[in-house]
């Protein structure tokens, strides 16, 4: 099997270059509005937000971060197939302004833009991104109503295009199949509590180190093998260090990245170079991790009922019977932003 990876430089408002009803899913983390490394940003694309924070206007500041954002979600209302899926890493913002200290509810407001589009909101998750450092708590701490309660957690917000979506030919359904995941990944990966570390890349470029606290590829690799199937279309318009374009490669589904900051491109692209011994780890770590659980399972009760064609061990539900899972042979550079996989078992 082979997929394709094309990667754009441009801006995520405008997705001119994706045709309409494209892309099967969307995995992305947007910039953080009232993050104050992100005020920069969000500057550039309209200067009255600046002026509004200094002003002390929170409020006013926060609307017009997010009406930067509704710009994309517009566009992605326009690119997602019907019965695609949208998937936003969001956290919230805690932020003195003035003399005013509050919570920005950035989940909240990106829930109520989408719903007005296309998308129906599913069932989320809440990402724990837990921190031991003593100056983890906000305010006074022992003194009664001088504290805040700690923000150590995000949220994976699910959307829906529409209708559930129908498998109703041969070829479809073929896909579907081998793109199930084992069903000791079911029980967890559908927790709506993940425990998953962020990922601090090592930059020189000193912008990138202000953004790099990426989602982690587990995050990026479990939305993408839930949400698709094999030969999908997966689309990050906040592309950044390229995690979700390296997760769709594991996956074997293809990919769009848009990124606006080209000082991102060299490493975008040193990464891709080195990929592939990642990826093939990570699938090794199923094919283990499921082999462990065969082993477990059947030295403590009765053996798996099912078994896998294509890889011949045991499966516990005859929907993981067609499940295949590829290695990434090979990546090729096509000298135009395009990067070519080719997948075996």
């Amino acid at each position: 099997m082979n997929t394709s990876h094309n990667i754009l430089f441009a801006d995520s408002r405008k997705l001119g270059n994706i045709d309409d009803n494209a892309i099967d899913l969307v995995v992305t983390s947007p910039p953080y509005p009232m993050i104050e490394m992100w005020d920069e940003l969000f500057n550039a694309l309209n200067p009255k937000i600046g002026k509004y924070i200094k002003a002390s206007e929170g409020k006013k500041s926060f609307e017009l971060m997010h009406l930067e954002l509704d710009k994309v979600w517009m566009e992605l209302d326009r690119v997602v197939k019907p019965s695609g899926f949208v998937c936003i890493n969001i956290g919230d913002a805690t932020r003195t302004i003035g003399k005013r200290f509050r919570l920005y509810s950035n989940h909240a407001r990106i829930i109520r833009a989408l719903t007005k589009l296309s998308f129906d909101t599913l069932p989320m998750i809440l990402w724990q991104k837990t921190t031991n450092a003593p100056n983890k708590f906000m305010g006074s701490g022992m003194l009664p109503a001088g504290a805040y309660v700690t923000l150590e957690h995000e949220y994976i917000l699910i959307f829906r295009k529409g209708e559930k979506r129908s498998f109703n030919t041969d070829l479809l359904k073929k896909k579907r199949n081998e793109s199930a995941i084992f069903w000791e990944e079911r029980n967890k990966w559908f927790s709506d509590f993940w425990d998953l570390k962020g990922e601090r890349q090592a930059l020189n470029h000193k912008k990138l180190r202000a953004r790099s606290a990426a989602y982690p590829f587990e995050l990026s690799y479990r939305l993408i093998n839930m949400f698709s199937v094999k030969g999908g279309t997966v689309l990050d318009p906040f592309l950044g260090t390229g995690t979700t374009i390296f997760s769709a490669i594991a996956a074997g589904r293809n990919s769009i990245g848009v990124e606006y900051d080209n000082s991102f491109k060299e490493l975008v692209f040193s990464d891709l170079r080195e990929i592939q011994n990642r990826a093939n780890k990570r699938i090794s770590d199923r094919l283990n991790d499921h082999q462990e659980f065969e082993n477990n399972y059947q030295s403590t009760k009765r053996n798996l009922k099912y078994n896998n064609s294509n890889h011949g061990f045991k499966v516990m539900t005859r929907q993981e019977r067609e499940m295949k899972i590829e290695y990434v042979n090979s990546i090729t550079f096509d000298g135009n932003m395009r990067v070519l996989v080719n997948m075996k078992k």
